[in-house]
């Protein structure tokens, strides 16, 4: 079982990293073996926010509550996203732990969310971070976990090079806007599960109208069918899905997509 924590992020670190371990503990209370929380959980997505709240491994205080959490509650804790800080880098990074809180991956966000949507939204995260370079599937108990944040799941070779990783789930922090989110969200998730016959989890902060950025929230998850098996709405709140990789591989088996691929014409390479 999964936990999708959906939080509500203010300016206040302290008091976002005890809402996000409260909310875990409750995670593990109901079942969940793994638990995931929203990009940027710990502080405003916010461009002047991120070198300010930026951390760096191991030393942060952050990245000490995750690892202790996730020793705690004995379960694998994704760590949503946080500002982190190396050398004269700021990255956008989920770091990944184990249930014996030992670090199992750190993924920084490979694609940087750079737009400009006339009279709506404008956005540049490269003014303020730095990309990514790898691509991140965790070994879990529940499988293999890819993992991407926001705007990576906008790319489909990311997913698919997860899929032939063995991937049977992506974990994807987000924060899609109230631009994005209405139209794309759901769209993209349900996607990336068809296009892989996977399971996605979207996990996005709760919405805070005050904020600079206001985020959709509407975190949800789909199966490898393609079929959405659960999702909150726009306020906090915690979700459970079911992940069950003998489901992935009766979807690939069955419709075998994956096997029908023309690599003679193309392909997408690891």
């Amino acid at each position: 079982m999964l936990g999708i924590i959906q939080n509500m992020v203010s300016d206040d670190k302290d008091r976002n990293l005890i809402r996000a371990g409260d909310m875990i503990r409750e995670a593990a209370a109901q079942g969940a073996k793994a638990v995931a929380l929203p990009e940027m959980f710990n502080c405003p997505y916010d461009s002047k926010a991120f070198p300010l709240f930026a951390e760096s491994y191991p030393a942060g205080e952050t990245i000490r509550m995750l690892s202790e959490a996730a020793a705690a509650n004995k379960i694998y804790v994704f760590g949503g996203s946080i500002p982190e800080k190396e050398d004269d880098h700021i990255y956008n990074t989920c770091f990944v732990f184990g249930p014996d809180g030992s670090l199992l991956a750190r993924h920084r966000k490979i694609h940087l969310f750079d737009v400009d949507i006339t009279g709506k939204l404008r956005f540049k995260e490269s003014d303020t971070l730095g990309a990514g370079n790898e691509i991140t599937v965790v070994n879990t108990s529940l499988g293999k976990i890819g993992v991407g944040i926001c705007y990576d799941i906008r790319f489909p070779e990311l997913a698919r090079l997860m899929t032939l990783q063995g991937a049977v789930l992506m974990v994807v922090p987000a924060a899609f806007n109230m631009v994005s989110g209405p139209a794309h969200w759901e769209l993209s998730i349900r996607m990336r599960a068809v296009d892989n016959q996977f399971y996605v989890a979207g996990i996005a902060p709760a919405r805070n109208e005050a904020a600079s950025y206001v985020a959709y929230g509407h975190s949800m998850a789909a199966d490898p069918w393609g079929q959405v098996i659960g999702a909150l709405e726009e306020k906090e709140g915690l979700l459970t899905v079911e992940i069950d990789s003998q489901k992935a591989e009766q979807v690939r088996r069955e419709f075998p997509l994956l096997k029908h691929r023309r690599l003679d014409i193309y392909d997408v390479r690891g």
